[in-house]
């Protein structure tokens, strides 16, 4: 388990899933041109099929056949408007020997990768400069769980995270960047890590203001695991995620999971929706009914989606459904599987259940029926398609999974891997689709989808089952 990794226990949980558990991965290569016009299948793109691999970083700014990102979990992912995918930072394995924070930023394009910034090294310190000002020396300080997004003009953003900050100080982070025409500009809050403070209290506190009313002195503060989505007209949005509140007659805050809904426009931050409060249960109405009282629970790292017409979507994660008494205090971790969608100012309650740690229901692969759902989890990437379909893959619930999920017309399919825990993944050759490969049970991994509207991801973590690996494959699936 990584270093601040939020905590999980699992013994329980096996008896509430009856599910099966497999086996780790094996052997090594680097990237390859597209493979051939194959729907349902997935192809193994590129990096090793073994894990904890170092970096290969060649020369900066050169794309090459031998280039590759280390083995890593949980970094930013995002997609140019020429269709390029973006990689920037995680916890992994650098350039050298060992693991940890990471700050490097690689652009794949062309079947090849090219380190464009940040160093080979871990832990590297954040150069801010200005806030507001672009400059080629700036860059992020190391960094993973952070938040992250594309806006419509092609910017990515990138939000908070576990990292350095620019004394080099390692801890929770409230940092807001954007990364514009080859550089970075540090956009808002603070330039610091949050720390701990006495008796258990942490600093980097959440500065709410008036719901509804911008201002520049609001901040979502120190924060990691959040949410977000970017909307038609260029704001971002950020949701929940682990972060730190303000207590009464303390000078520091206390941290823990949030349900807190925020947009950054203008250079400000708003405070939209949701409580000011840490561990808040769901409020879900009427399946299907939208209402400004709905609210998702307080959670950490659900999977995310924005559809053509701006709506977001929201899957699972891990945190408060309902105020259930199996979980929470008595059994965590409380993974979730629910289903929510947020329009026109109000949460919407699609479906899944309220509760959880709720098995799910894979029903027969390739059927979609109004039954299925996905097991709970959270960690697992999304994508969605040119037909606004939303896809699942893997995560964590609590031992990793590699199933493959679609949801249109209202119902899921599962589509592709195992109904089980913690299955190993058959590579089979460099570049060729195959019926009978698959990606291996993880959570972590950093996802894309090309001009074409095929899925992408890369790397990822299977830290429950066998070891602790990070690993840096690259795959393709064509629906």
């Amino acid at each position: 388990m990584k270093s601040n990794e939020a905590p999980t226990y699992f013994a329980l949980l096996l008896l509430l899933f009856g599910l099966g558990i497999g086996t780790g991965c094996g052997g090594g290569s680097a990237g390859v041109s597209p493979p051939p016009s194959v729907h349902d299948e997935w192809a193994w793109m590129g990096g090793s099929n073994a894990p904890n691999q170092p970096g290969s970083y060649g020369t900066m700014g050169a794309p090459s056949a031998g280039n590759s990102p280390g083995g890593r979990v949980y970094g930013c992912s995002w997609t140019d408007a020429m269709g390029n995918f973006w990689l920037f930072g995680g916890y992994g394995e650098a350039g050298l020997v060992g693991e940890g924070d990471l700050n490097d930023l690689w652009e794949y394009s062309n079947g090849e990768w090219t380190w464009i910034g940040g160093s080979i090294l871990t832990e590297q310190a954040g150069v801010y400069g200005t806030m507001g000002a672009p400059a080629p020396a700036n860059f992020p300080g190391a960094r993973w769980v952070c938040t992250c997004w594309t806006d419509p003009q092609g910017n990515f953003w990138l939000y908070g995270g576990l990292g350095v900050d620019s004394q080099g100080t390692r801890g929770n982070l409230g940092d807001l960047w954007r990364y514009s025409n080859g550089e970075w500009t540090w956009m808002a809050g603070s330039n610091i890590a949050a720390q701990p403070g006495i008796t258990g209290a942490w600093q980097g506190a959440t500065v709410f203001g008036t719901q509804g009313v911008p201002s520049a002195s609001n901040t979502p503060g120190a924060r990691e695991w959040a949410a977000g989505w970017a909307d038609l007209a260029g704001n971002i949005w950020l949701f929940g995620g682990s972060g730190v509140v303000s207590v009464p007659n303390w000078s520091y805050g206390e941290l823990g999971l949030m349900n807190d809904l925020w947009e950054f426009s203008n250079g400000m931050w708003t405070w939209m929706g949701g409580p000011n409060q840490l561990g808040q249960y769901g409020i879900y109405g009427t399946v299907g009914v939208p209402s400004p009282s709905n609210i998702p629970g307080s959670r950490f790292n659900p999977a995310t989606w924005t559809d053509a017409n701006g709506n977001f979507w929201l899957f699972g994660g891990d945190g408060s459904g309902v105020d259930d008494t199996h979980c929470q205090e008595t059994a965590p971790p409380c993974m979730l599987s629910d289903l929510w969608k947020y329009s026109n100012g109000e949460w919407t309650w699609m479906g899944g259940p309220q509760e959880a740690n709720e098995p799910g229901v894979f029903g027969t692969q390739g059927v979609p029926t109004p039954q299925n759902i996905p097991p709970p989890r959270d960690g697992a990437v999304a994508w969605i398609d040119p037909s606004g379909n939303l896809w699942l893959f893997g995560g964590t619930g609590p031992y990793d999974l590699n199933d493959l999920w679609k949801y249109a017309d209202g119902e899921w399919t599962w589509v592709s891997g195992a109904n089980q825990f913690c299955q190993a993944g058959v590579y089979g050759t460099l570049g060729t689709p195959a019926p009978t490969n698959v990606p291996g049970a993880r959570d972590g991994a950093v996802g894309w989808i090309d001009k074409s509207g095929n899925l992408w991801f890369f790397g990822g973590e299977e830290v429950f089952c066998v070891g602790d690996d990070d690993f840096n494959d690259l795959w393709e699936y064509q629906p």
